[in-house]
């Protein structure tokens, strides 16, 4: 399957190991029009209702690595992968909490264009088997003349399919941003629409009843904000500079999420109902 330079339409993805509950939030807080849908027992999927990467002009694996990233800082325990494909390339990011995000591209015709590295910490960071899985990921680091981008990525699924991961019928990387839009649309999926209050709110109710939930107050909410905030606004002034919206936005949610720390009770008991 081999594509066609400029044949393929950039679209993107966004593979979230949560539930739509817990997923919605953070969502939100990107401000960005997304269709969230359930994508198996452990897994959601986010699908762009709009197009930044043609109206800004910014590459879209830029976009979305931005977009990743804010998410997991924001969710905190569960990754995000990020899909994503253009008329030349195709590829993943995937990011989890603080850590640096990892990533793979394959040219338009397949040929890998990634360090074989990133698929063993990609492995490593969702708990994939070390034998099985890993072994199931290194076909796609290898030359091969049938597989092109798009039947990478869709390799790359099979794989997480092991972990539970179960996209909606027709929502297969690689398509066409429209149909992928029309087809979670089709299958129910929820337009995440709201204010920043609204979604605060709704993240405080998610994440007071996790493991995270001791963070939100006293001494240990201050080192966590202290620290989001000194990640934050460096990466959120560069995201700027360089009109990067994807990267200000990570860097905004960081922002926020450390004045929400910082704020502790008082910011709950401001938006609380």
């Amino acid at each position: 399957m081999t594509a066609t330079p400029g044949s393929r339409p950039a679209g993107a993805l966004l593979l979230c190991r949560a539930q739509p509950p817990a997923v919605r939030p953070p969502a939100q807080l990107l401000r960005e029009r997304l269709l969230l849908a359930p994508a198996g027992p452990d897994w959601s999927v986010l699908v762009p209702e709009g197009k930044p990467w043609l109206d800004d002009g910014e590459p879209v694996d830029r976009v979305v690595t931005g977009w990743a990233t804010a998410l997991a800082v924001a969710a905190a325990t569960w990754p995000v992968v990020a899909l994503w494909w253009d008329a030349d390339r195709a590829g993943f990011t995937l990011a989890a909490g603080f850590r640096r995000t990892v990533g793979y591209t394959w040219l338009a015709d397949g040929t890998p264009a990634g360090e074989d590295e990133a698929m063993s910490t990609f492995a490593d960071r969702l708990a994939l088997d070390p034998v099985l899985d890993v072994q199931a990921l290194e076909p796609l680091t290898r030359p091969d003349p049938d597989a092109d981008a798009h039947a990478r990525l869709v390799g790359l699924v099979a794989v997480l399919a092991r972990t539970g991961l179960a996209l909606p019928a027709d929502l297969v990387p690689g398509r066409n941003p429209d149909r992928l839009r029309a087809a979670a649309r089709d299958r129910g999926a929820e337009l995440l629409e709201g204010s920043w209050r609204e979604a605060v709110r709704a993240e405080l109710d998610v994440v007071e009843d996790t493991r995270v939930g001791p963070y939100l107050h006293g001494p240990r909410a201050r080192v966590l904000g202290a620290a989001q905030l000194a990640a934050g606004l460096p990466l959120l002034a560069w995201g700027a500079a360089r009109r990067s919206g994807g990267w200000a936005t990570a860097g905004a949610l960081l922002v926020a999420h450390g004045a929400l720390a910082l704020a502790g009770d008082r910011l709950h008991a401001r938006v609380a109902p």
